[in-house]
């Protein structure tokens, strides 16, 4: 899809909801853990689950912002009709992501003791966790594989190919999960091992595809060798989105932390929720990726009223859609955490609807907070990006610890904390536009 011609908001949304429905089926199947592992397994079970998962979307997010980042280069490159440079980009980026994603992968299985002692894992929970984390880390290599693959095919304007390849590999994890573990009783490892045949099955496969499919893509001989220019611009814009991404989910994984020093019972409510809370601002997340290879093709193309008119178009359709789910969610927070808690669990689902009501009243702020990530990746000033994170994270880490410290307060401080990280992010990301003279014009 060429996003530089044409109604600017119809060509957004058309683009963004391949990456809605994707994005969709991944956390159904993440709910698909969740469920089964709550429901058949225990509140233990979901406890180590639970905190893995934060531990598993931090390191995938190391891997998410390199590709994401060469992504966006490409994506320009795009744009500017480069094909020549956008080949060789395709080569040095691919190689390496690749490099990085087996040195994480080595670091992982060496430090997971290391690992297990900084996200202070009650003891009756360890065991469990030990366990799914000695399977859940093999599928590293397959989550660079489809990630990579993904981005580089949506840089060009293709969401729904990813789409297709996430749909199979949704499906066949909430099949394996459900025969593993319920089948052969295999525990949280078989909830584990479902999860990454899934992921080497759209890795994979989304790469065999784009071999196969995508050609002109793929480097010729010719574009085979390293060119300092083009390498300089790939890693600026890889590294620094990767450091965003990742401070992002370092912050939640220092949170997971504190959660889990307040014991099982507030691991297993904040376990659900969060998995409640991502599928609701799970859109708006996809549509500010959406809005950035928007922003990333106009940039190349040196449309810059086009960019500004699609500012003002995204802040308002992401608005308006975060009000109407932050009201669902306020208004059905019980309902929505008995789908993962048996109803006789009520200081489970107590905690976990204080959290939703709290954070879901203020799914504007993380909405918008998206679209400046995009906005700010797109031309090419990743370092903005890397600012807002550090201030959206560290107000809430920070406050996160002071307030859950004051025993009138505890862990409601660890909830509240979040829109206000939130809020301060924005103020911070609009200022930015007016200084840079980038403004809603």
């Amino acid at each position: 899809m060429d996003l530089t011609n044409g109604s600017i908001t119809t060509k957004i949304i058309k683009f963004s909801l391949p990456l809605m429905l994707g994005n969709l089926l991944q956390q159904m199947y993440n709910i698909a853990d969740t469920w089964v592992v709550g429901r058949v397994l225990g509140a233990d079970a979901l406890a180590a689950v639970g905190s893995s998962y934060t531990l598993m979307v931090f390191l995938t997010s190391i891997l998410l912002g390199l590709c994401m980042g060469s992504g966006v280069a490409i994506s320009m490159q795009y744009g500017k009709r480069a094909q020549d440079s956008m080949r060789r980009s395709v080569f040095m980026s691919f190689l390496l992501i690749l490099s990085i994603s087996v040195v994480l992968n080595v670091l992982v299985y060496v430090g997971m003791d290391g690992i297990l002692w900084i996200l202070r894992i009650p003891a009756e929970v360890t065991g469990l966790m030990k366990d799914y984390l000695l399977l859940i880390f093999a599928g590293i290599l397959a989550t660079f594989l489809y990630n990579y693959c993904a981005n580089v095919l949506r840089a060009v304007g293709n969401s729904v190919v990813p789409l297709v390849f996430l749909g199979i590999s949704s499906v066949l994890n909430v099949g394996l999960d459900l025969f593993f573990v319920i089948c052969l009783q295999m525990g949280v490892q078989g909830a584990a091992l479902a999860t990454v045949i899934a992921q080497y099955v759209s890795g994979l496969g989304i790469l065999a595809y784009t071999c196969l499919r995508f050609r002109w893509l793929l480097p010729k001989r010719e574009d085979c060798h390293w060119e300092k220019e083009g390498l300089l611009s790939i890693c600026n814009l890889s590294f620094l989105t990767c450091l965003q991404q990742s401070i992002m989910n370092f912050g939640i994984l220092m949170v997971q932390g504190l959660v889990n020093s307040f014991g099982t019972a507030i691991m297993a409510a904040f376990a659900a929720a969060v998995k409640i809370d991502s599928f609701a601002y799970m859109p708006v997340q996809d549509f500010g990726n959406a809005f950035s290879t928007f922003v990333a093709q106009n940039y190349g193309a040196g449309k810059d009223d086009r960019i500004h008119k699609g500012v003002k178009s995204a802040v308002l359709t992401s608005s308006l859609f975060c009000l109407f789910v932050s009201g669902l969610v306020f208004l059905f927070a019980k309902e929505l955490m008995q789908i993962f808690i048996d109803a006789s669990q009520t200081e489970i689902i107590r905690e976990g609807v204080r959290y939703l009501r709290i954070e879901g009243s203020c799914y504007i702020g993380i909405g918008i907070l998206f679209l400046l990530y995009g906005y700010y990746r797109a031309i090419n000033k990743p370092l903005l990006s890397v600012i807002l994170t550090i201030a959206s994270l560290g107000t809430r880490v920070l406050l996160a610890y002071i307030l859950s410290a004051i025993p009138q307060i505890g862990v409601t401080g660890i909830w509240v904390s979040v829109p206000i990280g939130w809020a301060l992010a924005d103020l911070i990301g609009f200022a930015a536009m007016q200084k840079y003279s980038l403004t809603l014009q």
